[in-house]
């Protein structure tokens, strides 16, 4: 008997029951429909998340204050007023780090921002003309502040793309008057759309005022340890990529003299965008890998279906495989015939899991969450892992079946 032969009986047998065989699909196609899906939407989330975090510049530097570990306790960066505005101006000195191109410290502060009828709750974010180059912050209509409204302490904003929209819908915001916790502001720019971003708030949804303005008429100016105007945040640009490293050590070492650190941790936290990356993407991956194994468990179930069902099949027709072995067919062609057919009902609903996939990952990438598109990878892996499946599971109830005694198959009711 060849193997078109025992494909074409597997195939009707399992059209003879159809129902029963739907059924016993079901957990392959299950099974395989969400390891496609969930590893296209963690492959979707990871390019999402590099797209990103690259958007805000490859060659920047994020200095924090805080440190992971201070002192023999977990703090997290962030968590101490440890940065100073001085402590940027000392970074932006060329003889103290000259590998560093720029320097725009940051304040945030979640403020009311009012503008006639239309009222929502933001993020101001106080910072200095170079914000716009060391974050790429290209302004769509206006302009970012200049050096000059820094220095005056002038009452300017620029606008997040999804900020002008909520305040302003269609009309135009440049010029326009806005109100920060009261104090009126004069809109003098909007940034284009950037999405999510590392390193402070979502820039979509902020307002930027100069640092000077928002330590002077809105917020105070809040002093780190040691003295000083604190800050949340000190975004540095270095000369190029290949000089980040340099960049670093350099701040590392210049911040540690500055706040008198011999032997303690660190008080700060310096991280650059391909560390925020690998992060980022490395608990991406552990969570894809760890639902999609939560899904593959569907593929085990849908497995033990075949195996229970095979082996109805082999009890059902028992005469037949009498007859069969009667008539000359030998062990390997019993063997042969029941594998195939339980390795078509694996391949069949793995063929159906993979548009099932197919078609869930589609759905995400059409509701412009992110783009989940299909990979071959994840339908190869998947089909074969299903194969592999039917195979094992198929093995048995196939090896039971040849093994049957003629004699006793032939009697049996």
């Amino acid at each position: 008997m060849n193997i078109i032969e025992s494909v074409r009986l597997a195939w009707r047998g399992l059209a003879a029951n159809k129902l029963r065989a739907l059924l016993t699909m079901l957990g392959i196609v299950i099974g395989v429909g969400a390891v496609i899906a969930l590893l296209s939407i963690g492959q979707g989330a990871q390019s999402a998340i590099t797209e990103q975090i690259q958007g805000i510049g490859s060659n920047i530097i994020f200095v924090l204050p805080g440190s992971l570990t201070q002192g023999g306790a977990s703090f997290g960066a962030g968590t101490l007023a440890s940065l100073t505005l001085e402590d940027a101006e000392a970074i932006a000195n060329p003889i103290n780090c000259p590998d560093v191109l720029a320097v725009a410290p940051q304040i945030n502060r979640t403020a009311q921002v009012i503008y006639r009828a239309s009222n929502t709750t933001s993020t101001v974010v106080g910072t200095t003309p170079e914000f716009a180059m060391v974050r790429q912050a290209v302004a769509s209509d206006g302009s970012f502040f200049s050096a000059q409204e820094y220095l005056s302490v002038a009452r300017v904003a620029v606008l997040g793309a999804q900020l002008s929209k909520d305040l302003f819908d269609q009309e135009s915001p440049i010029g326009q008057t806005i109100r920060i916790n009261r104090v009126p502001f004069r809109v003098i720019g909007v940034l284009e759309e950037r999405g999510g971003g590392g390193g402070g708030p979502t820039p979509d949804s902020s307002v930027f005022v100069p640092l000077t303005t928002a330590g002077a008429r809105l917020f105070g100016s809040a002093t780190a340890r040691g003295g000083g105007q604190a800050v949340a945040l000190i975004n540095v640009s270095a000369l190029s990529e290949a000089r980040i490293d340099a960049a670093v050590d350099q701040i590392v070492e210049l911040l540690r003299s500055r706040h008198r650190i011999e032997y303690q941790d660190d008080d700060f936290t310096v991280t650059g965008q391909s560390d925020i990356l690998g992060v980022l993407n490395q608990v991406t991956s552990i969570l894809t890998v760890f639902l999609t194994a939560i899904a593959a468990i569907s593929l085990l179930v849908g497995g033990i279906g075949i195996m229970n069902i095979m082996l109805v099949s082999v009890t059902e027709r028992t005469r037949e495989i009498g007859i069969r072995k009667a008539v000359g067919a030998k062990r390997q062609d019993i063997l042969l015939q029941f594998l195939i057919e339980a390795m078509v009902l694996s391949i069949f609903g793995g063929l159906i899991g993979v548009g099932f996939g197919g078609a869930v990952a589609a759905l995400v990438t059409a509701t412009g969450i992110l783009n989940a598109g299909l990979s071959l990878q994840a339908v190869a892996l998947a089909v074969s892992f299903s194969l592999a499946v039917g195979l094992f599971f198929g093995l048995y109830p196939a090896t039971r079946a040849a093994s049957l005694n003629p004699i006793d198959a032939l009697r049996y009711e």
